[in-house]
């Protein structure tokens, strides 16, 4: 079987939305393309969350490439999330000046694991903080 595939999104659950739009649009430059409030039997039945009503919101960045966020109406399921769990952990951006980001990220109580740190074999800078919703994001500057 031979399948051609690309990645086509990210998809983040978030507890505040107007939080996480302030992080993921003004911090990270992506920009909303599309605003739904989905419901119904389609989205309840691929979801499997009967009665579902969410409100989904894709973004896009300079690059094209694609975040989608979602806010379920009812509360979603916190989870404390661990750089090291099974599974995705961490969304990671190329970024072009990590100490600036750092420092602006910083006044913006972002937290982070560490201050930036350049790699052993001195191929990039790398810092990682947290979204709002407590996704990882890691930021890298290639030197």
């Amino acid at each position: 079987m031979n399948t051609d595939f690309s990645i086509r999104h990210f998809g983040i659950v978030v507890q505040n939305i107007d939080e996480s739009l302030f992080f993921y649009e003004n911090l990270l430059g992506f920009k909303v393309f599309k605003k739904m409030e989905e419901s119904g039997p389609e989205i309840s039945t691929f979801l499997g969350i009967k009665n579902v009503k969410v409100t989904t919101i894709k973004m896009r960045n300079q690059f094209n490439q694609m975040i989608e966020l979602l806010y379920y109406q009812e509360q979603a399921h916190k989870n404390d999330v661990f750089i090291n769990q099974l599974g995705p952990t961490h969304l990671a951006l190329s970024v072009s000046n990590l100490d600036d980001l750092y420092q602006n990220f910083k006044k913006q109580n972002i937290e982070f694991i560490s201050s930036p740190i350049i790699t052993d074999n001195k191929f990039a800078k790398v810092a990682f903080c947290k979204a709002p919703e407590g996704t990882f994001v890691e930021l890298v500057e290639e030197l």
